[in-house]
Parts: C-alpha cells; sequence; structure tokens
C-alpha cells in the first residue's frame, strides 16, 4: 500500500498537517484530501471527485420521504482498494462534522452549501438549502429530546453520523471521531440523553495504539471526561482530567502566594495562585506556532497588544481593583519540589493542550464544590493563568468566557463580563484567524455553541433586568420557553399564550416553516418536521394554562408518537402537584424510561413512591437520583430514609399493621440497612451541611450502628445550628446520655482497659468506646452544650464523666447545678402541685447523699454545711406540705446531718 492508514489518521485527530511529510507520500490525492481537512479547505474536500461518488443519491422515487439513510449506500466505485476506501470514507466525515463545527461554533461563515455536495435526481425538491435543514434537524432528535430547530447546515452533521455508522475494519480511530461526533450531538438536545451501553468502552482499545505520543492520548483522556461533565459525571469527569494532565506531563498545584489585588492596598496578603508548568516538547510539536509564541510574549507586557488572531480581551478599567493580581514574592508560600522554582509573578507560557486542561479542572470545580464564593476563588486562578499566556484562538475564548462566568456576580466586573460575553459571540463571523487554529483544539474545551452563546447573554441581561433586550434575543433565537419566561416576568402571561397559540395555529411561524411554505413542501412532510417542536409547544402552553394543562401535556404525548420525555415529565408533575400520586408514577416512569440522565423526574417519582408507601421503588428512585448528581444531599437523605424503612415496612405488611410516618427508625430495620443508611447521610451531609434535620437523622443512625464519635459530631452540629433559637431542646439527652455510658463503661485507668500485659499507649483504641471515644464527648460537653445550653439531664451526665474521671470536686460542681435547674432547686414558696414537692424532696435526698460521697474527697470543702444549707431552704420553702409523710423524711436527714457536725 502506498498510504499509511495510521499517520493520515493520527495527522486528523492532532488536526495539523505535518511540515515534514515527505513529497512523494504528501503528493498522493489520499494525503492531499486530509491536508485540506486539517487545513479547513472544506469546499475542496466536499466538492471533490470522492465526494460526489459517495454523496449521490441512489434513491430515485420519493426522496422527500425517505430518510438519509435510505438515500445514499456510501459506495466508491473508483476505489478498489478496502481501507483506502475506509480511509476516503473517514476523511469526508471529518470534514463534514468540522463543517459543521465551522458554521455553528467558530466561523467564520462556510463557503458550501449542503446542496452544494449532495447529488439527487433531478427534479427532486430536496434541493433547497432549508428542506435538506429541516430533514436533517428531525433526524436529530434522539431519546426523547428535539434537536435545536435553527442550528444551520445540520445536513453535515447527519451526513457524519451515517458515514461514521458504517463497519470499519482498518480505520481504528473511528471511536474516537463517534465520540467527538456525539459531544456535537449532545449540545443540539434541549437536554443531555444517555448513550447506548458500552459506548466508552469501545474507546479504551485505541490507548494502545497512540500510547507513545503523550498529546494524542492527553486528548483522548480530555474528551472522554468532557463527555462524562456533559452528563454530571463529576467524579468521572475529574479523575479522566487528572489522567489527561498525568498523560501530558502537566504539573501543577494550586497554593498561595504574597500579593496585592487593589490599587490601594498598602498590605501584603497571601492569595490563591495555581502554579502549572508544561513538559519540553521537541521543535516539530504539532500544537505551537512561532508567531503565536511570540505574540504571547508580547501580550504579557501589554494585554491591549494583541495580535489579529486572537479575541479581544476587555480591560476592567477599575478605580479600585488591579487588573490581575500583582505578586510581589517571587516565590510561593508552599509547593512540591516540583513546581517551587516557579516565579508566581512570570510563569512560563503553557502548552495549548494543557490550558485546555486546566480549563476543563476549573469546570470541575464548579461542578463538584458547593455555591458560595469559594468556588469563585478556586476557579479564577486557573482562568487567569491560562488567559495570561494566549496561545490559540478557541482557548483563549475559552478562558475569557469562563473570565466571563466568574465576574458576572460581582459588581465592579459585571459590566466587563456583560461587554467580554458580546465581543466574544462579535467575533464569531469574523475572520481574524484561520479556521485550521480555531479548530486545532476545539474537540478538546466545552464552547459552547453560537445560540448557547447568544442565550447566555441573554439569561445576563434577565439578571441585569434589561427584560427588552433579553427578550429581542430570545425572539430571535426562536426560544419560545425563554420569550414566555420574559413576558411572565413582566406580568404578562396572556402575551405569553398568545404567541404560543400563534405559533400553534401557524399565525406566528418559526423562520424554517415559512421558509418550507414557501418552497411548496407538501403538509405532510411538513407535519413529520416539526412534531417534535410542536410537542414542546403543547407542553409550554400546558405550563402557561394549568387548568388546561392535562390536555396540552397528552396532546403533546400523541403528536410526539409517545416519544416526547418533556410531555411525560410535566404530565407527571403536574398530577404529584395534584396529589393524584399513582397516576404520577405511570407519567414520570415513562419520562424517565425515555431519558433517566434528569434527576429532577428520579426525584419527584421517588416521592411519589414515598406517598404510596412503596419503599423499595423510592429507594431505586432516590439510587438514581445520586448516581446522577451525587452533590443532592436531600435525595441521599431521602434514600437514607428508604433503608430504614425497608424491612420495617416488609414486617409489618407481613403482620397486617398499618404504615406509620416519623423521623424515628422503624422496629425490625436490619442492621445491614442502618448501615447504609448511615452511609448515605454521611454523604448527603457533604452537601447540607447547614441541615440541622439531617444531622438528627445522622445522630439517630450513627448511635444505632454504633459509629458514637460521629453522633458526637452530629450532636455538636445541631446544637451549633439550633441552640440559639431552641435552648436545651437542642440536645438529645438520651443520646448525650448513653455517649457517657459508652465511655464510662471502661475502667477509667487506661492501663486496666487494655487486655493482658500490654501497655494503654500501645493499645489501639476504638474511636466509639470507652477511651478512644472520651476526648470526642468530653469536647462536645466543653465546646459545644455547656456554653450554650443547661438542664438537669445534661449536667448529671455530665458530672457521671467527670466522676469517671476523679475529678470530684468538677463532679459535685456540676451535680450541684443539675440540683439548681430541677424541681427542688426552682421550687418556689407557694406552689401547691403535691407531685412535684414529692419529686423534690428525692432530689434535695439525693444531693444529700451525693454531698456525703464527694464531698469528704474535696480538700477543705464543708459539705455537711452544704447540705444544711440545702434541706433548711428547701423546707422553709414548703411549709405547706408538713402533714406529708415526706416531710418526716425531710426532719430526719436535716437531724442526721446536724448530728454529723
Amino acid at each position: 500500500m502506498s498510504f499509511s492508514t495510521d499517520r493520515i489518521e493520527k495527522i486528523l485527530l492532532a488536526g495539523q498537517w505535518e511540515s515534514d511529510a515527505p513529497e512523494p507520500w504528501a503528493s498522493l490525492p489520499i494525503a492531499k484530501l486530509a491536508k485540506d481537512v486539517v487545513q479547513g479547505a472544506f469546499r475542496d474536500v466536499l466538492t471533490s471527485s470522492y465526494a460526489r461518488e459517495l454523496f449521490r443519491s441512489t434513491s430515485q422515487t420519493n426522496v422527500e420521504l425517505k430518510p438519509y439513510k435510505e438515500l445514499f449506500d456510501f459506495t466508491l466505485p473508483s476505489v478498489s482498494d478496502e481501507a483506502e476506501e475506509e480511509l476516503v470514507r473517514l476523511i469526508l466525515a471529518v470534514a463534514c462534522l468540522h463543517a459543521f463545527v465551522q458554521v455553528n461554533w467558530t466561523g467564520p461563515d462556510l463557503d458550501v452549501q449542503p446542496s452544494e455536495v449532495i447529488i439527487f435526481p433531478n427534479g427532486s425538491s430536496l434541493l433547497n438549502e432549508a428542506s435538506l435543514n429541516a430533514k436533517a434537524v428531525a433526524e436529530l432528535a434522539y431519546g426523547g429530546e428535539p434537536a435545536y430547530h435553527l442550528v444551520q447546515h445540520a445536513t453535515l452533521l447527519r451526513l457524519t453520523q451515517l458515514l461514521l455508522d458504517l463497519p470499519y475494519r482498518h480505520c481504528t480511530s473511528t471511536p474516537w471521531w463517534k465520540l467527538r461526533t456525539s459531544l456535537i450531538h449532545e449540545q443540539l438536545l434541549d437536554e443531555p440523553v444517555p448513550h447506548p451501553p458500552g459506548f466508552l468502552p469501545s474507546v479504551e482499545p485505541l490507548y494502545g495504539g497512540i500510547a507513545s505520543d503523550p498529546d494524542l492520548a492527553g486528548r483522548l483522556l480530555l474528551e472522554e471526561g468532557l463527555l462524562e461533565h456533559m452528563f454530571s459525571h463529576d467524579k468521572s469527569a475529574a479523575e479522566y482530567f487528572v489522567r489527561a494532565a498525568h498523560a501530558t506531563g502537566l504539573q501543577y498545584e494550586l497554593t498561595g502566594a504574597m500579593g496585592k489585588r487593589t490599587k490601594f492596598q498598602q498590605t501584603e496578603l497571601s492569595q490563591l495562585i495555581l502554579l502549572a508548568e508544561s513538559r519540553e516538547r521537541g521543535l516539530s510539536t504539532t500544537s505551537d506556532h512561532s508567531d503565536v509564541e511570540q505574540r504571547s510574549a508580547v501580550e504579557q507586557s501589554d494585554p491591549r497588544a494583541r495580535g489579529p488572531s486572537l479575541p479581544e480581551t476587555l480591560l476592567l478599567n477599575d478605580d479600585t481593583l488591579l487588573e490581575q493580581t500583582e505578586f510581589t514574592s517571587s516565590a510561593p508560600s508552599s509547593t512540591t519540589s516540583l513546581l517551587g522554582h516557579l516565579n508566581p509573578s512570570s510563569q512560563p507560557p503553557l502548552h495549548p493542550l494543557d490550558q485546555c486542561i486546566l480549563l476543563s479542572l476549573c469546570l470541575n470545580i464548579r461542578n463538584t464544590s458547593p455555591s458560595h464564593g469559594l468556588t469563585s476563588e478556586q476557579m479564577s486562578p486557573y482562568v487567569t493563568r491560562v488567559i495570561t499566556h494566549p496561545k490559540n484562538w478557541s482557548v483563549h475564548t475559552m478562558a475569557l468566557l469562563l473570565r466571563s462566568r466568574l465576574e458576572s456576580s460581582r459588581t465592579r466586573t459585571v459590566e466587563r463580563s456583560t461587554l467580554q460575553l458580546q465581543a466574544l459571540i462579535d467575533q464569531m463571523p469574523t475572520a481574524d484567524s484561520s479556521l485550521s487554529e480555531r479548530m486545532l483544539y476545539f474537540h478538546s474545551i466545552s464552547l459552547p455553541s453560537k445560540w448557547e452563546m447568544e442565550r447566555e447573554l441573554a439569561l445576563r441581561f434577565l439578571s441585569l433586568g434589561v427584560v427588552k433586550s433579553a427578550l429581542e434575543i430570545f425572539e430571535r433565537l426562536e426560544m419560545w420557553e425563554e420569550v414566555a419566561k420574559c413576558w411572565q416576568s413582566m406580568e404578562r402571561r396572556d402575551k405569553a399564550i398568545a404567541i404560543v397559540r400563534d405559533l400553534l395555529e401557524g399565525r406566528r411561524e418559526e423562520a424554517d416553516s415559512v421558509i418550507l411554505r414557501a418552497k411548496a413542501t407538501s403538509t405532510s412532510r411538513l407535519s413529520v418536521l416539526d412534531t417534535a417542536r410542536q410537542a414542546k409547544l403543547w407542553c409550554l402552553l400546558g405550563d402557561l394554562e394549568p387548568d388546561n394543562a392535562i390536555e396540552h401535556y397528552e396532546r403533546a404525548w400523541t403528536i410526539s408518537s409517545e416519544t416526547s420525555g418533556r410531555a411525560m415529565r410535566s404530565l407527571g408533575g403536574y398530577y404529584f402537584t395534584q396529589g393524584d400520586f399513582k397516576k404520577a408514577i405511570q407519567c414520570l416512569q415513562r419520562a424517565v424510561k425515555i431519558n433517566p440522565l434528569l434527576s429532577r423526574s428520579w426525584f419527584i417519582l421517588g416521592c411519589a413512591f414515598i406517598r404510596e408507601e412503596c419503599w423499595e421503588g423510592a429507594r431505586d428512585a432516590f439510587s438514581r437520583c445520586v448516581s446522577i448528581d451525587d452533590e443532592d444531599g436531600e435525595s441521599w437523605n431521602n434514600l437514607a430514609s428508604m433503608y430504614l424503612r425497608l424491612d420495617g415496612a416488609a414486617e409489618k405488611q407481613q403482620n397486617g399493621e398499618p404504615h406509620t410516618d416519623g423521623d424515628e427508625i422503624p422496629e425490625g430495620t436490619s442492621f445491614s440497612n442502618k448501615t447504609l443508611a448511615f452511609r448515605a447521610l454521611k454523604q448527603g451531609l457533604k452537601y447540607s451541611y447547614e441541615n440541622w434535620r439531617m444531622w438528627s437523622n445522622y445522630m439517630i443512625v450513627a448511635m444505632d450502628v454504633g459509629e458514637l464519635s460521629e453522633a458526637c459530631r452530629a450532636q455538636a452540629r445541631i446544637i451549633e445550628e439550633r441552640a440559639a433559637k431552641i435552648g436545651a431542646e437542642s440536645v438529645d439527652e438520651e443520646v448525650i446520655e448513653r455517649l457517657v455510658d459508652a465511655v464510662t463503661r471502661a475502667p477509667a485507668d487506661p492501663d486496666d482497659a487494655v487486655e493482658g500485659s500490654g501497655a494503654a499507649r500501645d493499645a489501639i483504641k476504638n474511636p466509639n468506646e470507652g477511651h478512644g471515644l472520651f476526648p470526642r464527648v468530653q469536647d462536645l460537653f466543653d465546646r459545644s452544650i455547656l456554653p450554650r445550653v443547661s438542664s438537669p439531664r445534661i449536667f448529671r451526665a455530665y458530672a457521671r464523666l467527670l466522676t469517671w474521671q476523679s475529678r470530684w470536686e468538677d463532679a459535685l460542681r456540676a451535680y450541684l447545678d443539675a440540683y439548681r435547674g430541677g424541681a427542688a432547686g426552682t421550687y418556689e414558696k407557694g406552689e401547691t402541685d403535691v407531685g412535684k414537692w414529692r419529686e423534690a424532696v428525692s432530689e434535695v435526698e439525693e444531693i444529700v447523699a451525693i454531698l456525703g460521697n464527694f464531698g469528704p474527697r474535696v480538700e477543705g470543702y464543708n459539705w455537711k454545711l452544704q447540705g444544711r444549707s440545702i434541706v433548711r431552704t428547701f423546707m422553709g420553702r414548703s411549709k405547706d406540705f408538713e402533714d406529708e409523710a415526706e416531710w418526716t423524711r425531710l426532719s430526719d436527714l436535716q437531724a442526721e446531718l446536724r448530728s454529723e457536725e
């Protein structure tokens, strides 16, 4: 064979032609075809003789009604070699994919139309662009989710899918291109839809062929991580991103360095910084351009001196904040030895692929961190590290977009945030940089499409209260759901309803429908093309008209031929709010079967199962919730509750007993289910740290499974959250007593607690009992309970802990505090409740006995005087009960104390 399949495949994957390619090989027609693809000459590729053979329709009749799959056989009669034929198909698939990306993502405008690529029989009405595009958009709907109907040249993406679905025996990189195509396809859908099982595993064999090229291996790992990120599989995505950094040799560390952030700051403070360094690469790297290298050095000293092939970076121009943190230290505060040599204020430029990895890690921080200020502070150093040294048009665009998002919530930066986003949108159609540079790292970043960036700008306007500007953008993009929200925010629901009804009844038509009708397309074909969008509009009308919601949702379900997940989600949610949980379950089960990636649907389904007391169904639903969104603390809590109810519910069902509600652990719950509940609550508390109810459940379950140390921690959190509002009620006194019992059950002397002849210092302490648990219980009393709340039971429990330590004086003081807060200590003169008086008598006798027991052990303490004072004071307040039998006991006790003097 005169050409190398592997070599051309690697060129396509890397996105850059080999400058040192030998002339005889580079002159081959198939090599020239690959070169045109990576250099962005898509018109030459898609109108070549190969393309005319491949994209010639073999169908002669009913072309308008047949799907694309039945229109072509994708054969190349002029190519006799099987490997060469596969390679040509792959090259043309990549050309179609990148042409589609150019027109919808990176710009500039595409110089070839699908109607120039596809050859149909003479007289076919599908020769116009609108018909081709609408046909493709209809076929790109997937998993019950419609594709965005204003996407341009959707035919090219559909052809890519069909070409990659053909069998390939010689081209091993086909699964990778399927991965890239899927990433792009997912961004066209309203909601992410899962791929068939085994999709990602099909990519794994590729690592063996690219192990010698660390950059290619890094790209593959990075793209797999971006797909997991799109599905909100944050842990898996993070693992891929870290593996990608390891593959490319990127070293990075988040640390601190002394510096200033404002113009008038006098004192240097430690500022968060990302230290990062790329590995050394040879001169023949497929990633760097010498002109970009030189330009980045100039821009580092002056950001305004940007080259013509980079997006405009707007300056902040604030009277207080510096353009970027000014580091005054030449060394980081603390770091590893590998990065200790880096100067925080002058770090070396990073390789563009490593910049992509840092931006992806930054995305993952957004997904896995709680929604608070620390998230923004963590993300900023990643973005700043990339922006400082712009190396590639697409990568720099992504970095500026992330910075714009970070700055959108701060008063001093919100103006630049909005203007920067507008500038990024405006640059798309321009030709200020080469297409090959824009495409080089496109697959390694999560750059939004043109319409998504405009939608983001409209949402930014909406958050600033500029509703009219947002409305104009949404109407231009024909995003009718957002248009309706704008009118609702202006308290004009009637206007929103009118727009949706006009669309459904044909009085207001979407752009592609107007073009299609103008071309005299048949009504039957139009209805086929519009079913997904019509279903969505009926769902939207159901949201706007609650009185007719059921009718509208059911009509959407019927129009979509029972494929609209949105219709079933909406209908299930409506039945749930109306209390018809059986119907809600039926609808939501259909919805999650169509699209199982939406955690909200699973959550409502789980709640519906709870109302129907179907604990197993609820357990499965909440399990799916937390598998989709690991940060959903409420779902973790509900999952724990289901584990606790499963065995108890089964036992009651066997005994014919009714189910009961409540937060207590049902009787009959097995230890294994309690342990599962404990783990679920522990995971959920990471993301619902302020939820005292979850901490309360966690404390109770921890006590049941023997995790007493965790029960201490939970009780401390509950007190911190609730003590200021409800005082001593925030303490579970029974739990406190059980914790003290667990400690005092062991011998007070640590050496006595160790079996055999060992010493306490050599023993392994169990953190849930005895001396291992003691520090946590002691800390619970000293730092959480006693500074905030008090009650007789709390003081008595504390006194028992002090007694175990032989701290007699402190224990006696705690018992006296308990007495003062009890019935006897708070007894007032004139009270007539004989029951309370008798209880108080018992407390007096108890405290006197304690004084007699502990008093002699406290040096210099006159416990007899204290005892006589307590008895005399109480008898003086309760003379009204002199006729009661217990009065004699008090008199005898008083006489006994006097006689001992």
